[in-house]
């Protein structure tokens, strides 16, 4: 069994890595320069495209070519892989006249990308090459072809796809952030593409998406007991409760905290008291509309674990409890 050589391995590793990064570096200079008109008529391709950005290529390529696509669909340019194998036994119906071909291919010879470039002819739409050869069959059948500029991969064997992979992703990367740029693309849009993400719920859910309403809503009026606002507290499982006057509006709250602080002041007559004696009436509210992300600063500030949520003249419609931005992932 062959012995490593633990700095040998450290070597290649950086070697590699170095000679990815000065790929990488090659294309951010000729884009300053030689391909600049090249890169900025692709962009303007993509963006007058009335349709979506078809990604294909072929092996290692194809991998790359999925995750731009993909890249692409969530930062505002519709887009979608197709596997050019798949393409000639009919998945090029999926593609039509108002679609744009983006194609990957480190030679610019694969004979499964070039098998379906006539159809792209007939079908007069605009493709973009991405290749390491100007001089390639598919870089010369491009609308706009950009140049990678890999001589040789990275790996020792120069054999495995590694540089010319990278460089190809990192193009496909400048390619879709350039777009969103040029669609004015926010983080709100972005959001609506990943409503699962934490982005996504910070950015889309709101107060009135989480709050706890109706007959989950700890709520007792001014004139009760103490007592029957404990026993609506326990009901509820808040650790709190609202107190409202006659026309709905939230006066007061009281919670868990409140009552530990008055039994600390010694024996208390509980049953004696009203919740209007004992409530708290200077508090924090919010309202329904707001943002579920911006609630967890607010309780964070006031070092509170729940906010009434009102509207206007502080009608009381709701109760946002810490624990539901825990479950929603915003905390």
């Amino acid at each position: 069994m062959k012995v490593f050589n633990p700095t040998l391995l450290l070597q290649r590793a950086v070697q590699l890595l170095e000679d990815e990064a000065a790929a990488i570096s090659a294309i951010a200079e000729g884009l300053q320069e030689r391909q600049a008109s090249l890169f900025i008529h692709a962009c303007e391709l993509i963006l007058a495209c009335r349709g979506r950005v078809v990604v294909t290529g072929m092996g290692k390529s194809g991998h790359i070519g999925g995750k731009i696509a993909a890249t692409l669909a969530s930062t505002g340019t519709p887009a979608f892989f197709v596997h050019p194998g798949e393409a000639s036994h009919g998945d090029l119906g999926m593609i039509i006249g108002e679609d744009l071909l983006l194609m990957l291919s480190n030679s610019g010879e694969t004979e499964e990308l070039l098998t379906i470039l006539p159809l792209i002819k007939r079908l007069n739409i605009p493709l973009i090459a991405i290749t390491a050869r100007p001089q390639s069959r598919l870089a010369r059948a491009a609308t706009v072809h950009l140049d990678i500029g890999v001589n040789r991969e990275a790996c020792p064997l120069g054999l495995a796809p590694t540089t010319s992979t990278t460089a190809t992703l990192a193009l496909g990367d400048a390619l879709a952030v350039a777009l969103l740029e040029a669609r004015d693309f926010t983080e709100a849009d972005f959001a609506r593409s990943h409503p699962a993400g934490s982005l996504g719920r910070r950015l889309l859910l709101r107060i009135e998406d989480l709050m706890h309403s109706g007959e989950q809503l700890p709520q007792v009026a001014e004139s009760v007991s103490l007592s029957t606002a404990l026993a609506e507290m326990s009901r509820k499982g808040l650790g709190m409760t609202n107190i409202t006057n006659a026309a709905g509006e939230i006066v007061g709250i009281f919670t868990d905290g409140d009552l530990r602080r008055l039994l600390d002041h010694g024996e208390v007559a509980i049953a004696k008291l009203t919740v209007s004696e004992v409530m708290r009436r200077h508090f924090t509210t919010i309202t329904p509309g707001q943002l579920a992300a911006d609630a967890l600063p607010l309780m964070e500030q006031r070092r509170i674990n729940a906010l009434p949520v009102v509207e206007t003249q502080q009608r009381l419609i709701g109760t946002l409890n810490m624990h539901d931005l825990l479950r929603a992932g915003i905390v």
